[in-house]
């Protein structure tokens, strides 16, 4: 699959016929259709902080109250956790506002049962550091911590697909053998060379190999990371059918390394009591929207001219109304990068959307609105406690009770 090209492949056997029954259909002819490493129909439902510059009453119009603040961003965090959700993701920008690792070790203590999903960009700090720097809130988290890889440019350097996800990919062994090692730890690779005379350092809090690593990305470089060394692989709104093909062709590499992956949907959400409303409140949110400013904020992202980002942009330009489907809204995308779409509706039709999506196999959602803590409101209140919910990471075993750890009861040397 081309980066830049918004064909969808994996679908030839649905070709034959509608898509929206090609799902159901197919699921009950074939529960394996999509292998997923968590096979019990459960989700993982994550809220937003919005750590790099990212939250509006009106899109594109800046507001000092809801600036990336501290006060602002802990306060979503709070929120969040107050609402029972199970994780939330703290993003990653050279802008103004909160480093995400930074931020998580401060939130930690201050909330009860939400995890922390952090997003870390590879290259930016010395992998042994990196390590030792995760462990550390790892442990204040007492294990509500998840790790974001991202593999865009590092700030003010430009560089080729291959070098970042060469590196990315040489820093993440580095991590998951680091949490599993016992001992002496030496790395020889293209480019890092480093010999350490224990990994004790490094230790997580969690077991089993440490924190979960989640990762997004459409290109084929980065979707052969994420199978070959990942755990959840997070999706940005597409049409269903784009989506499904994603899903098939990833689950095929994965198990081509001998593993299986879970996979993960990040979106905006509005939800009212009528569709009417949460129509209305789609098109309020960008009624004050200077297109070419919505540019501006959109191109200070590092991730604007990627591969996923581009066939949003191509799948809003085919679209009539920035509808791309049924409930699928793609306005958010003419003033934001990354994630461009929300689902909009009723609660039952937000809820039957988050039900098929889940049909597919997806694992885990990573939601948002605007602005984040009120909408965060509007979804706890309709549609959350209607979802059947899970934490990954106590599902696969790296939330383990009394672990021991050399910052918690192993003998110290």
């Amino acid at each position: 699959m081309g980066s830049d090209s918004l064909a969808c492949s994996g679908l030839t056997e649905f070709r034959n016929f509608p898509f929206h029954e090609s799902i159901q259909v197919k699921l009950k002819e074939n529960r394996s259709m999509i292998p997923i490493r968590t096979s019990e129909r459960k989700a993982e439902v994550a809220w937003f902080s919005a750590l790099c510059s990212d939250d509006y009453e009106f899109l594109g119009v800046p507001e000092g109250g809801l600036r990336s603040s501290y006060e602002n961003c802990g306060n979503i965090v709070r929120l969040a956790d107050s609402h029972g959700f199970q994780n939330i993701l703290l993003p990653s920008g050279w802008i103004a506002g909160q480093d995400a690792l930074t931020f998580a070790a401060a939130m930690a203590p201050q909330t009860q049962q939400i995890n922390q999903l952090v997003a870390l960009r590879m290259g930016e700090v010395w992998p042994p550091m990196l390590a030792r720097a995760i462990a550390t809130v790892d442990h204040i988290a007492q294990g509500r911590l998840c790790i974001n890889i991202i593999s865009s440019d590092l700030p003010g350097l430009k560089e080729s697909n291959e070098i970042r996800y060469n590196r990315s990919s040489e820093i993440i062994q580095i991590l998951q053998q680091m949490w599993r090692a016992d001992g002496p730890f030496e790395w020889k690779g293209s480019f890092y060379n480093f010999s350490l005379p224990s990994t004790e350092p490094a230790q997580p809090y969690q077991q089993n190999g440490g924190p979960l690593l989640y990762f997004g990305g459409i290109s084929p470089a980065a979707q052969d990371l994420c199978a070959k060394h990942c755990d959840v692989f997070l999706m940005w709104p597409e049409t269903e059918d784009c989506i499904l093909a994603t899903m098939l062709s990833l689950s095929q590499q994965a198990a081509s390394y001998g593993r299986q992956i879970d996979f993960g949907f990040r979106s905006h959400v509005i939800v009212r009591e009528t569709e009417k409303e949460a129509r209305a409140a789609a098109e309020r949110l960008i009624s004050k929207l200077d297109l070419a400013k919505g540019q501006e904020i959109k191109n200070r992202s590092q991730d604007s001219q990627s591969a996923g980002v581009l066939r949003q942009d191509e799948l809003r330009s085919k679209s009539k109304d920035l509808y791309i489907e049924d409930h699928l809204w793609s306005g958010v995308g003419l003033a934001r990068s990354g994630c461009g779409s929300a689902i909009v509706g009723d609660p039952d039709q937000v809820l039957a959307k988050l039900n098929r999506y889940m049909d597919m196999g997806m694992r885990a959602f990573i939601l948002s609105g605007y602005p984040h803590a009120t909408e965060c409101d509007w979804f706890a209140r309709y549609v959350l406690p209607r979802i059947p919910t899970c934490r990954l990471n106590e599902l696969q075993c790296r939330l383990v009770p009394r672990p021991v750890t050399p910052l918690t009861t192993a003998v110290r040397r």
